[in-house]
């Protein structure tokens, strides 16, 4: 059985030495560019060589953050990133993208690699690819469970395949699959890809069922979960073979940190803990609710509850009625002391408006009865008049737990000791020599800056010399041995010894400090430049090393690829004459395995690419079987979206990249094409336009597609609200299939309603009500090179798939200007239309280094 490494969040330096002095066997950490926690403090570049060394001192490994996709502008600079972090001795750096691991590969190849849960690894397939891309350890996603842990290890076993694998036990939960969540994206530019998350799953939702609002009372926090606590799974992930356990928090400060590692580091050590303490410890810490999240199993209306979205604490009681002068009476069974912090809530009845927070501090709290206790609190007046018997009642804060885990946070680590062997030589009227022995560092000795002279009194013995020189605390070394050859009996001022003490320590702590440092061949110099450049230029040759299309006969000639999702919107396109439409092919995205070879059958021959088929956005390691609905059919090609499909369906038939695949940048794209064979590629949804030009510009842009017109999926994700919130199942073996039987969307605070689907496997994915166009675009990318124009229909019926289809068709022929493509866009559409991520923007500030 392993014995897992501790992992602990570090967004400052606070954090950072409270995860240390709380038994983190490494910490993980970003500098303020290129990482997925720009709002944390983070370190500047110029401070790794200093942290690094400070971690190593003490024993603890460091990890950089690197687990954002890098657009073409900012390879150079994401170059420099790299160096610097081998410059400074860092241990790993956790990424995600495909051309960032292509590109420390060849620029830092020592550098370890560690696969970020940004990949989105769900599987073995999903491990091998990371493998291949150079990665010596993967964190995986939040979504797997115990027992898919245990099947993936013994997948991996089976493929030969030793790769230490990563898992979040702790901390905040995202709703939708990291890597796949495009809602920052979508609604507000701001990419969770990129470090700028909007936190849009916290937010407040209406259910709309069927073209109805379907009342949940208090549950309005739809797409919250309630944080991962998995304190108690820990023999078993260490049981699987786990090899690190990730605490997740870079936001959280140092006493979040201190008092989360401590609780895990116990239970690691096996100490004897009263577990409704730990709850308690770990829920002031902070907590929306605390959970074993997707480890424990599937249970969606345990994940979210949706009751609440923001920090909470424990549960302590609830009010019986609220007195005069403001006194509140409430039931509870803790013990409530002054100075503590509570809050409670008023239910708003629009479900769409937060409730309305009542809290303060116990300024006086009166023991009324068996578990019924009187609070006042303050310190200034509060109105409690719409406060109502029922409402719970929250401890947010605690004074003494706040001292306690305050005084933890800064608790001293000294470095660890190394043990120091030491040779003491001399003559009469000749100098004292201390010799280094141990650790061997060829020639480092001190001598005394005066004679040894002959002892009247108190000679120079071991027992002296070895007080004298092991007074070594408070630094980095301890005297294990010292070996003693005096001729006679000598005689050395204490003073002088003290000298030739402090100078040995000089010596080895200049020493040390150098071998911290790199070395001639790493080092990074007035040359780093020209390094990057001599790396990065042959790398993005256009079409450098990438395969020829595979139809070249007349590659400038544009086309349309329509995606359908419903056999009505197929046969609409297939009823449509190809003198009034480029269709160069059809992409069938189709819920239900029994339709698929009716759609193949139903669309071969019709198109010049053919009729394609597309499977899910993930498959978990007892999946594979969903991929054989989709070969059985023997489709002309496939649109493939993780590794699982790659790795099976490419061999088969044709395929072309998804965009989950997040291609940001030629290196990555070069990648995808070389390693599988892919036809083409569809660029990343976090491109805005200038990026997408940027990348047409260094490779072949027959081989990309652009997606110009879709409802962009927000959240792709494990939780089933369908089973959460319209049935009294757990998941999908007692749910009832309400997902078959209902029309579903979620309205949110401007009143858009956005549709909800489920897929073959119970995921659910929200897309955008207000559908993105970039059909103002399609200038600029023809002349780019792009041949390839995605249309994504989602809920059209047959009318509506002909008029987009002949729209974007006059576009793309010129019969139609673009602005105009846009007016009609917002006509017909309720919603009107959106530019959402191909808007032209600016550099993106999460790549800007401050130095």
């Amino acid at each position: 059985m392993t014995f897992p490494e501790l992992l602990s969040p570090a967004g400052d330096w606070a954090a950072l030495k409270a995860a240390v002095a709380s038994g983190a066997d490494a910490v993980y950490f970003g500098v303020d560019a290129f990482n997925a926690r720009q709002r944390a403090e983070n370190f500047r570049v110029e401070e790794l060589p200093q942290l690094m060394h400070w971690l190593h001192q003490r024993g603890v490994r460091g990890f950089l953050t690197f687990n954002v996709l890098v657009f073409t502008d900012e390879l150079e600079s994401a170059a420099q990133l790299l160096l610097a972090a081998d410059q400074a001795g860092v241990d790993a750096v956790i990424v995600q993208d495909v051309g960032l691991c292509r590109l420390a590969q060849r620029l830092v190849p020592r550098l370890t690699l560690h696969g970020s849960t940004q990949m989105s690894i769900t599987s073995a397939a999903g491990v091998a690819q990371a493998a291949a891309l150079g990665c010596e350890r993967v964190v995986l996603a939040r979504e797997l469970s115990l027992q898919d842990l245990e099947r993936l290890q013994n997948q991996l076993t089976q493929r030969h395949l030793q790769i230490p694998l990563e898992v979040f036990v702790h901390g905040a939960l995202c709703v939708a699959y990291s890597g796949q969540c495009l809602t920052s994206e979508s609604l507000g530019q701001r990419s969770a890809n990129r470090g700028e998350c909007a936190q849009a799953c916290r937010l407040p939702y209406e259910m709309v069922v069927d073209g109805t609002s379907h009342s949940l009372e208090d549950q309005r926090y739809l797409l919250s979960p309630q944080d991962l606590a998995a304190w108690e799974l820990l023999p078993e992930l260490q049981r699987i073979g786990i090899a690190s356990l990730k605490i997740e928090g870079r936001l959280k400060d140092a006493t979040y940190v201190a008092a989360v590692t401590e609780a895990y580091r116990n239970r690691l050590d096996q100490q004897d803990e009263d577990p409704l303490a730990v709850r308690r410890q770990l829920e002031l810490a902070f907590s929306r609710g605390l959970s074993t999240g997707w480890l424990g199993g599937v249970n969606h209306r345990q994940l979210v509850h949706g009751r609440w979205s923001k920090k909470r604490g424990p549960l302590v009681g609830q009010l019986l009625a609220v007195e005069r002068g403001g006194w509140l009476q409430i039931r509870s069974r803790e013990r409530i002391r002054a100075g503590q912090g509570v809050v409670l809530e008023v239910l708003s009845p629009d479900p769409l408006t937060p409730p309305r927070e009542i809290g303060g501090r116990v300024m006086a709290c009166e023991q009324i009865g068996r578990e019924r206790l009187k609070l006042r609190l303050g310190p200034h007046r509060l109105k409690t008049d719409a406060l109502r018997a029922g409402a719970s009642v929250w401890l947010t804060s605690d004074p003494a737990w706040q001292a306690q885990w305050q005084r933890a946070s800064r608790r001293i680590v000294e470095p660890v000791s190394t043990p120091l062997v030491v040779s003491v030589t001399g003559a009469v009227n000749q100098p004292l020599t201390i010799e280094l022995l141990q650790p061997s560092t060829a020639g480092l000795s001190v001598k005394s800056g005066m004679p040894l002279q002959v002892a009247s009194q108190r000679p120079l013995d071991h027992q002296r010399l070895t007080e004298q020189l092991g007074r070594l605390g408070g630094t980095a070394w301890r005297l294990e041995r010292l070996e003693l050859h005096l001729e006679g009996d000598l005689f050395l001022p204490v003073a002088e010894l003290n000298r030739m003490r402090r100078q040995l320590l000089d010596s080895l702590e200049t020493l040390a400090v150098a071998d911290e440092a790199p070395t001639a061949d790493r080092e990074v110099t007035e040359d780093s430049a020209r390094c990057v450049q001599d790396v990065l230029v042959p790398m993005l040759s256009p079409i450098a090393g990438s395969p020829t299309p595979s139809n070249p006969a007349d590659p400038q000639e544009p086309g349309l690829v329509v995606l359908v999702r419903s056999l009505q919107q197929l046969r609409a396109l297939k009823a449509l004459p190809a003198a009034l439409a480029p269709i160069r092919s059809v992409v069938a995205d189709l819920e239900h395995p029994r339709d698929l070879r009716e759609a193949v059958a139903m669309g071969r021959g019709h198109w010049p690419e053919g009729i394609w088929l597309s499977g899910a956005r993930v498959t978990r390691p007892n999946e594979r079987w969903t991929l054989d609905p989709l070969i059985r059919a023997r489709p002309d090609g496939f649109l493939v979206r993780n590794a699982d499909q790659l790795e099976t369906l490419s061999p088969l038939a044709p395929c072309i990249g998804d965009f989950s695949l997040n291609i940001a940048n030629p290196l990555a794209m070069s990648w995808y094409r070389e390693h599988w064979g892919l036809k083409r590629v569809t660029a990343s949804y976090d491109l805005n336009l200038q990026q997408l030009l940027d990348l047409t510009s260094h490779v072949d842009g027959t081989a990309l597609e652009v997606t110009l017109h879709q409802h962009m999926p927000l959240f792709h994700m494990e939780h089933c609200l369908f089973c959460a919130f319209l049935s009294d199942g757990q998941d999908h073996t007692d749910c009832g299939r309400p997902c078959e039987q209902h029309t579903v969307t979620l309205r949110d605070r401007s009143g858009v309603e956005h549709p909800l689907r489920a897929d073959l496997g119970c995921r659910n994915t929200l897309f955008n009500g207000i559908a993105q166009t970039g059909v103002e675009a399609l200038p600029a990318l023809r002349k780019a090179g792009v041949t390839s124009f995605r249309l994504e229909l989602l809920d059209e019926d047959a009318e509506s798939t002909l008029r987009r289809v002949r729209l974007y068709a006059d576009a793309l022929a010129g019969r139609l200007a673009s602005k105009d493509v846009w007016r009609q866009e917002r006509i017909h559409d309720q919603l009107g239309v959106t530019r959402g991520s191909l808007l032209v923007k600016g550099p993106e500030k999460t790549s800007r280094v401050s130095r």
